[in-house]
């Protein structure tokens, strides 16, 4: 038996507002390609389909045509809601896809729905989570139950009674632990303070393969049967040196996984650069890679630049994010005691925080003086 294993595609994301519709209609392309190459019995798709509870319309239609175009060749697609999605928007028309050999575990309804597949091995047992949080499992189970993550999911799981004999493959979308080792996370992802959510991996132990989402870095946690297959594009540089890629599952008899990921090429890659700005925007600097690449810049010039981003995008046009790092920029972060309570930090430093994260630029300096004078009036008025 042999499972595609994807997670995380994010479709309709946007990244310091950029939008990554054509990038993720590039990488669906090419994934596409390794399904007819591959060949699988089934696609598992775990969670966060798209990126928002109310997608735009392209990234409906980008979906669409995904599906379809699985559907089409004969793929089965098991897919399940993330914490991105509606659960109940993923739902809508769930009868007739599954007519279509497309199943999607929008909403978790008590159970855990349960698909069956076969090969010269026998059955494999398919079980489809979607993302749950206790508040969505409470209706079903005692309080004692839904207390926290962990035994939420082991209460839904509960349902699912397993044939110890038989394969059985769970997909899920949780932030999953192995004690008190962490998965690697990165920017871009949501995880509670102090991994309240997560939930350990001893609550999948009668599962020969479990397909996760919600960490975008391709990793095993606890054994290397339970893995998140990681997002197929970068969405943050804190991935930047991720290798992205495809997760391919083979079930021989019980008891024997082979696990291979297949790499994907991106159209834009998501990389760092870093110098002073005239080596930066010097020729021989921006051919040693693509120009098209979405950039963050971090420019080491101690004198100010006036119109930095300008200058910049004028060799890289899809430059994201500029900081600087500089004697200046490091007596700053060294005088600020407690750099991470914002109540240490003045009204300046948190706009231009706020500011730098919204538009992945600096404030100029007339800019600064604007807001200097808005938030020294504001101060008046509110004494």
């Amino acid at each position: 038996m042999k499972l595609l294993h994807l997670a995380d595609l994010h479709i309709g994301k946007r990244v310091c507002e950029f939008s990554m519709l054509e990038d993720q209609r590039y990488i669906l392309e090419q994934i596409l390609g390794i399904a007819r190459d591959v060949h699988p019995d089934a696609v598992l798709i775990a969670g966060d389909l798209y990126d928002r509870s109310i997608p735009v319309g392209e990234a409906v239609t980008l979906l669409d045509d995904f599906l379809t175009e699985l559907a089409g060749r004969n793929f089965p697609v098991f897919a399940i809601s993330g914490n991105h999605d509606s659960p109940e928007r993923l739902n809508f028309g769930s009868r007739i896809m599954r007519k279509n050999n497309v199943t999607i575990a929008g909403t978790f309804q008590g159970t855990v729905p349960r698909a069956v597949l076969t090969d010269r091995f026998g059955l494999v047992n398919l079980y489809l989570l979607p993302f749950l949080r206790p508040a969505a499992a409470q209706p079903f189970f005692s309080p004692e139950q839904t207390d926290t993550y962990d035994h939420a999911i082991r209460a839904a799981l509960g349902t699912a009674p397993l044939n110890p004999e038989e394969r059985n493959v769970l997909v899920a979308h949780q932030f999953v632990v192995s004690g008190s080792a962490e998965p690697e996370r990165c920017d871009s992802e949501t995880i509670s303070v102090g991994g309240l959510d997560s939930v350990d991996v001893s609550a999948f132990d009668g599962f020969d393969y479990v397909a996760l989402g919600h960490l975008h870095g391709p990793q095993q946690v606890g054994r290397p049967s339970v893995r998140y297959a990681g997002s197929p594009l970068k969405y943050s540089f804190s991935e930047s040196r991720q290798k992205k890629g495809v997760t391919v599952v083979e079930l021989g008899e019980k008891g024997r996984v082979e696990i291979t990921r297949i790499p994907l090429s991106p159209l834009r890659e998501m990389r760092e650069i870093r110098g002073p700005i005239a080596v930066l925007t010097a020729p021989e600097t921006s051919a040693d890679g693509n120009r098209e690449d979405y950039i963050h810049a971090v420019l080491t010039d101690e004198k100010e630049i006036a119109d930095a981003a300008g200058k910049l995008r004028a060799v890289y046009p899809n430059l994201m994010r500029i900081d600087f790092e500089n004697r200046r920029t490091e007596s700053e972060n060294t005088g600020t005691a407690a750099a991470g309570d914002p109540s240490r930090r003045t009204p300046m430093q948190l706009f231009k925080e706020f500011y730098h994260d919204r538009t992945g630029a600096e404030l100029s300096e007339q800019e600064q003086k604007i807001m200097g004078k808005m938030i020294e009036e504001a101060g008046r008025d509110a004494g």
